[in-house]
């Protein structure tokens, strides 16, 4: 089989590095791909922006691709997979009206609301002032949310009612996210434990993945702003075998029966972005896509043919598959540019990421090439990744891998996999 994978982050050479490790693979195109993703076994990089959706089409008919896996979330609430289907094209992934799971706040809040689904108190603004005027009163913390995508940027977790007005000043009035901040959803704030939940469907059947728990803030013990993610790892203690099934039962099947109350029947991965309290769980986001960074540690873990369940996916065909896992703990921590997530300097030569073996994979998050060197060129570089008995024992791994790697302002955090012990 032939395949195109679309996306250049940390994600896609996971997707593509598990991908061509099938028997079904010939091969695998990537759109744009990075320094990574160039270097992996029948792997290429072909250069087509993730949202030129036309130039895509025509890069899968002129190439017979067999199948096409898309990454990122721009191209899904594009319509990519819509253009792709009209031509007769296998594509994997959320049809346009599915992904404003992820493309519209207000319409996920909304599909949680009728579909009686746990989550936090919310209220939509479309106008500043009002919005202003209810954030004088409300009680505190509070959390602020573009309506529309942001690249993992658009929350703000206010704990001041100063903060709270800065916050929307800068998403509303300044629109530091462009036309993502027009309309804001305030909601409560939720206290405890995240945890990432995610499922593979096709339009019928759900096949859940590990579990997996990602660290959104930039800075350790979970300070500085949100980011994309830091890291993550997976399997997660939180999610226990009973509360995986209650995940299911009252999360996950709730949400897509909703979906296809409306006429959505959803293909793809759905990502559901868990608050979990003394067992009680609630939605704060849906995502519709594989996650990033849980996809490094999650596919580290999969014995399972990755293709082959993709392909099935697409075709509709899930039904009774099951996953193999390794009994492994994986653990990703992402090495980041000074500045991120706001703005950094890109084009520093990397060195000692040429140091991997069974335990450990660096996923190039965001990286070019240029001669013989391998160039920063991104907010995230890097996603070093490995296998451990234990989450302690992967801990060590990764991070003594890490203490090999530098380029010009690199940071990272220094207790990703330490916020259960």
């Amino acid at each position: 089989m032939k395949v195109l994978v679309i996306g250049s982050g940390g994600r896609e050479h996971a997707l593509v590095w598990k991908l061509a490790q099938s028997d079904l693979c010939e091969k695998v195109y990537v759109a744009p791909g990075n320094a990574g993703t160039a270097d992996e076994p029948k792997a290429e990089n072909v250069e087509l922006d993730v949202e030129d959706i036309d130039g895509l089409l025509d890069f899968a008919k002129n190439n017979d691709i067999d199948l096409t896996i898309v990454g990122p979330e721009a191209p899904l609430v594009l319509g990519l997979v819509d253009l792709f289907e009209k031509n007769n094209l296998l594509c994997l992934g959320p049809k346009r009206l599915a992904a404003q799971m992820e493309g519209s706040k207000i319409f996920m809040k909304d599909v949680l609301k009728k579909g009686n689904i746990p989550t936090a108190t919310y209220e939509v603004f479309s106008d500043a002032e009002r919005a202003r005027e209810f954030l004088k009163k409300c009680d505190i913390p509070i959390v602020l949310k573009a309506n529309g995508l942001a690249g993992g940027k658009g929350v703000i977790v206010a704990f001041s009612r100063e903060e709270a007005l800065e916050g929307l000043n800068s998403l509303m009035v300044e629109q530091k996210l462009g036309s993502a901040g027009d309309n804001l959803v305030i909601e409560e704030f939720l206290k405890g434990e995240e945890a990432s939940f995610i499922v593979l469907c096709d339009g019928e059947n759900v096949l859940p993945l590990a579990s997996s728990q990602d660290h959104k803030q930039r800075d350790d013990n979970d300070m500085g702003p949100n980011t994309g993610g830091m890291g993550a790892y997976s399997p997660t203690p939180l999610i226990t075998e009973e509360l995986n099934e209650e995940i299911m039962r009252e999360i996950i099947l709730p949400t897509l029966d909703e979906l296809k109350r409306r006429g959505i029947d959803y293909k793809g991965f759905l990502y559901a972005g868990l608050m979990i309290n003394e067992q009680k769980i609630k939605v704060l986001e849906y995502n519709c896509r594989f996650g990033d960074p849980e996809t490094q540690p999650i596919l580290m873990r999969m014995k399972s043919d990755f293709l082959d369940l993709c392909l099935k996916a697409a075709e509709q065909e899930l039904k009774g598959e099951q996953i193999e896992w390794d009994d492994r703990f994986a653990l990703g921590v992402v090495m980041a540019s000074k500045g991120y997530p706001e703005k950094y300097e890109i084009g520093f030569p990397i060195s000692g990421i040429n140091e991997e073996n069974e335990a450990i994979k660096i996923f190039h998050c965001g990286t070019k090439k240029e001669a013989d060197k391998i160039l920063s060129n991104g907010g995230r570089v890097l996603c070093v990744t490995g296998l451990g008995s234990d989450l302690n024992s992967a801990f060590e791994k990764v991070y003594e891998a890490i203490s090999k790697i530098s380029w010009n302002g690199a940071f990272y955090r220094k207790d990703i996999g330490k916020r259960n012990q």
